[in-house]
Formats: C-alpha cells, structure tokens, sequence
C-alpha cells in the first residue's frame, strides 16, 4: 500500500479523466434518445 496515495476529488487526472468518460456518455445516450423519439431533450422533458 502506497504511503502518500493520490487523491481522487478536485482537479486531478483520476477525476478528470472519469469526468470525460461520464460526458461522452452523456452525449451518446442524449443523441441516441434524440434519434429513437425524434425529440430533443428539451421536449422530452416538456419544456419545448
């Protein structure tokens, strides 16, 4: 076990690097959804 582990809040390359994960999918199941109801999400939530 490492004696100084890294921390993984805050602005560091672990939570970065999960941050983008999380965004790519969040744009992939936005744009799916998109295209399998032919609504954006907007509309899907009923503000449009």
């Amino acid at each position: 076990m490492p004696e100084n582990p890294q921390p993984r809040f805050g602005f560091v390359n672990y939570a970065e690097t999960w941050n983008g994960r999380l965004a790519m999918m969040g744009i992939v199941i936005g744009l799916s959804t998109e295209l399998l109801t032919g609504q954006g999400i907007l509309g899907q939530m009923g503000f449009g």
